[in-house]
């Protein structure tokens, strides 16, 4: 008899429309990447992500969608995310400056705030983030590679 672990799922924002277009650019292969505060994995009692792990994404009706790699993993302050990783995230973006306005937004919106218990909480420069690196290997019941 075979056991099989259940893939934890990776949520990509808050359920609707942003999370809708992320794993709209995940699935088209346009995303790549995404980035997290360190403090929201402490916060949320979360595992850091390691190379080779998977995860099933979930759409804002928690149906799975696909499942993803993790291929690279940093953590790094988040004066020193570069251009590559801010393109990757598949919104679009040319600049850091671009990416980084977007995602403070995220970080200092009521609902990311809310999560964490913290309604002051704000990142700076030296705010540490996860950036995290990952393929999709299997979408909609096809393998990827």
């Amino acid at each position: 008899m075979t056991t099989h672990c259940a893939v934890p799922s990776a949520e990509f924002a808050f359920a609707g429309p942003l999370r809708d277009r992320l794993i709209a650019a995940i699935l088209d292969g346009t995303k790549t990447s995404t980035s997290s505060t360190l403090l929201e994995y402490s916060r949320e009692n979360e595992p850091l992500p390691v190379i080779g792990a998977r995860q099933t994404v979930v759409d804002s009706h928690n149906s799975a969608v696909a499942i993803i790699q993790t291929i690279a993993v940093e953590i790094t302050r988040l004066a020193n995310v570069g251009v590559a990783h801010a393109r990757d995230e598949g919104e679009g973006f040319v600049s850091v400056a671009a990416w980084r306005t977007v995602h403070e937004a995220f970080w200092h919106s009521t609902e990311l705030r809310a999560g964490l218990k913290d309604p002051t909480f704000t990142v700076d420069d030296d705010t540490l983030v996860v950036l995290e690196r990952f393929q999709v290997i299997q979408s909609h019941g096809h393998t990827a590679r």
